[in-house]
């Protein structure tokens, strides 16, 4: 007989934390719960690393699945630091009066907006990168969040690696450059390590950035999603709503199919896709400016946004200066601001604009998604 969430759930309910004398799952301290036949997976969140507290409740939670549960199941849990718990679990605490629920995700941001691609290597970064900058550039606060965990980018494409500060609320202070604040896991880790993290300890970062960062009052807050559909996008749709999210493809086949998931994907979970930007759309030689070569296909962009009816919101070329700026650490919408690719992405960021202005005075707020799965 196959095991089910709500069996779990119901078995580590039966587990009291020793010193908050709440059970785990009235403390929300399990997350990521998967199963799968006999095989149970979650992550325990602490507000601090304890290890004594770790392996003792490690040893509780497999006794009481396989005493509630199935004594044959398979059991593994991963241990996870979340800043945010310790005050959650302060004022959760029976019989304290809380002046106010919990705190709102993010409350001094007024958009935020995913910056998304169903594969990589099609310049997702450098367009999320460059709409920061050209947003900064007309006066906007904003604030980019690097939320590739295994492959942060934000930190060469700014030429920053040192790490930010934390403030005594054990608040991380994002870095600002060229009037943006930046936060990265890149940051926080040294250039050589490897992220080898299961999908649980990925997504409990990501939500640390939204959570624990001292982001302030910004006009737009840039997500930088790493590619594909996975744990990390769910993540971000079930805790924070999403103002809208830009898809960037390249014109070649292969790349539109997985851009064309990912324009699904956030269909389903109702957040607005304000357009497609097609990158590397084009080559002109710089000794023959009236010539293009469409080295990926042309026009592939134009034909999927005309297919799922949105719209593009420009073709960027492909040009010399354009990597040299994300290699550099200058963003070419600022170094090179005459070039037809920061044309080009300048234009993508006033299209997106006015389509985040359309879409506010239509539209509601988007609200957090809650994504259930069958067991």
């Amino acid at each position: 007989m196959s095991i089910n969430k709500e069996q779990v759930k119901s078995a580590l309910s039966q587990i009291l934390h020793p010193s908050e004398q709440r059970d785990l799952i009235s403390l929300d301290m399990v997350q990521d719960v998967i199963v799968q036949d006999k095989y149970v997976s979650f992550t325990l969140e602490f507000p601090e690393k304890d290890e004594n507290l770790e392996n003792q409740l490690r040893d509780k939670c497999e006794e009481a699945i396989q005493k509630f549960i199935d004594k044959e199941a398979i059991v593994d849990i991963q241990m996870a630091v979340n800043l945010s718990k310790k005050r959650e679990m302060e004022e959760s605490k029976p019989g304290q009066q809380q002046e106010s629920q919990q705190q709102e995700i993010l409350p001094g941001v007024k958009n935020i907006v995913a910056v998304a691609s169903g594969k990589g290597g099609v310049g997702k970064s450098t367009v999320a990168v460059n709409i920061a900058a050209a947003l900064a550039k007309k006066g906007h606060k904003v604030g980019l969040m690097d939320t590739d965990i295994y492959g942060p980018s934000i930190p060469t494409m700014f030429n920053i690696h040192d790490r930010p500060n934390i403030t005594t609320q054990k608040k991380l202070v994002p870095h600002e450059k060229f009037g943006i604040k930046l936060v990265s896991m890149g940051f926080l880790v040294d250039v050589d390590q490897a992220m080898v993290w299961r999908g649980p300890m990925a997504t409990s970062a990501v939500k640390q950035f939204m959570t624990d960062v001292e982001w302030g009052e910004l006009d737009y807050l840039i997500l930088d999603l790493p590619p594909g559909t996975g744990d990390i996008q769910l993540t971000i749709v079930q805790t924070v709503p999403l103002t809208g999210a830009v898809i960037v493809s390249t014109p070649q086949t292969v790349a539109l199919d997985d851009a064309r998931k990912g324009v699904a994907m956030f269909g389903k979970v109702n957040v607005p896709v304000l357009g497609m930007v097609e990158n590397m759309a084009y080559f002109t030689p710089p000794d023959m400016p009236d010539k293009k070569y469409y080295i990926f296909g042309k026009g592939g962009a134009a034909h999927l946004a005309q297919e799922m009816n949105i719209p593009v919101l420009a073709e960027v070329p492909l040009q010399q200066s354009l990597r040299e700026g994300g290699d550099s650490g200058k963003p070419i919408v600022l170094e090179d601001s005459e070039s037809p690719a920061a044309t080009a992405l300048m234009q993508a960021t006033g299209n997106m604009e006015q389509q985040l202005a359309i879409r506010n005075k239509e539209q509601g707020p988007t609200k957090k998604v809650d994504i259930k799965f069958r067991p």
